[in-house]
């Protein structure tokens, strides 16, 4: 499915976050089809994909989302009107009451916060149901800055540490990060060799996200097989909540060239930020793929790409182009909507990029553009 930025790139001011509702759609589509064919229940994970101009869309598929503390779920449970499920490292005092009251489900990190809430949690809501987060201690993340079960984390409770509280109606674990479902298999494998005897008491388990089922080459059929047997297994309703695959590929970062110098190598400093609008490239890091350029030196023309703020280190990579960068010249970041303006800053006070649609009819839309305010009302 071809994307259609490029004839649109006249309409597009910079920096600018573009999706595409078709090629969202047909992510849902894959995403809707893993629910028919498993049975199990798929919900959007807020912190990865947060753009509730296209809940609309989302809710024709998705069966919900998942949150991880107050504003998330309150943004869910406005904007989105399915299952709500919410998940927080720690719950506060001042917050517990207003998160039961719009949470399906309520997942605690501890054992200690299970205590401390359960009660307050179901006099606020007694529909809600209470899980708690598990820690398996095997995962396939590929970094530990992305490794929920990497050693001594914070988050999910371990075999050493768990218990079971009649309160608890089920388990939740996340321990992977765009991973297949291979890797899912050993995690299952694992979630049953140390909690596989407290299975059998659950009405749900949630497997969490990180589960790259939208990308290409996904084995989907074990991902379905894999769903199947455990439902059999423990006859509980399950759980995946991906963030990334629901954005995968479904839209780009727009910016333009301010300037271009020279030392040492040529360097072209956008409109854009590393630093402040593409965070991931610079922890984890990671070099985005940028259209119509390749590597440093494959083409006849390589730049080194530089954000437009003070940090030294704010560079976004080295690429190769077939004909010089122009001044005003617009380049287009490929994959730019899950994981970048969910966690954008206003660093050094730049402006953050505009969120625009690209419908499904054709039609461009801005549905946000940010100003001087958004930036001075963050501080004080």
């Amino acid at each position: 499915m071809q994307s259609k930025i490029e004839a649109l790139l006249d309409k597009i001011p910079t920096p600018c976050y573009v999706c595409e509702e078709t090629l969202l759609e047909k992510n849902l589509q894959i995403l809707d089809d893993v629910q028919k064919r498993s049975g199990a229940k798929v919900i959007l994970a807020l912190k990865g994909f947060a753009m509730w101009s296209t809940f609309d869309l989302i809710k024709n598929y998705l069966a919900g989302a998942t949150a991880s503390g107050l504003w998330e779920c309150q943004l869910a449970f406005e904007e989105l009107g399915k299952e709500v499920h919410t998940y927080s490292p720690a719950f506060k005092d001042d917050e517990i009451e207003l998160i039961a009251k719009m949470s399906d489900h309520l997942v605690f990190n501890s054992m200690a916060q299970l205590q401390k809430y359960k009660k307050i949690a179901k006099a606020t809501n007694p529909n809600t149901s209470i899980g708690v987060r598990i820690n398996p201690e095997f995962s396939a993340a590929p970094v530990d800055l992305y490794n929920p079960c990497a050693p001594m984390s914070r988050l999910g409770v371990t075999r050493a540490n768990f218990y079971w509280d009649n309160t608890i109606e089920g388990l939740h674990f996340h321990a992977l990060c765009e991973e297949s479902a291979k890797s899912l298999a050993g995690v299952l494998q694992a979630v049953e060799e140390k909690f596989g005897e407290f299975l059998p008491r659950c009405r749900w388990v949630n497997f969490g996200g990180g589960h790259h089922i939208t990308k290409e080459g996904y084995d989907i059929k074990l991902l379905i097989d894999l769903i199947l047997d455990f439902k059999r297994k423990y006859d509980v309703e399950i759980y995946l909540e991906p963030g990334e695959a629901v954005g995968w590929q479904t839209g780009v970062l727009v910016a333009s060239v301010l300037d271009i110098v020279h030392n040492g190598i040529d360097i072209a400093i956008l409109d854009t930020s590393a630093e402040a609008h593409m965070p991931d490239v610079l922890a984890m890091p990671y070099r985005p793929e940028v259209r119509g350029a390749s590597k440093p030196g494959k083409k006849r023309y390589t730049y080194r790409l530089g954000g437009n703020s003070c940090l030294a280190g704010d560079v976004i990579g080295d690429y190769s182009f077939d004909e010089p960068l122009q001044i005003g010249q617009k380049i287009i970041f490929e994959d730019m909507i899950h994981y970048t303006f969910v966690k954008n800053t206003t660093f050094n006070g730049i402006r953050l990029p505009s969120l625009a649609l690209v419908r499904k009819d054709g039609d461009f839309e801005i549905v946000r553009r940010f100003d001087y305010c958004d930036y001075k009302h963050r501080l004080s």
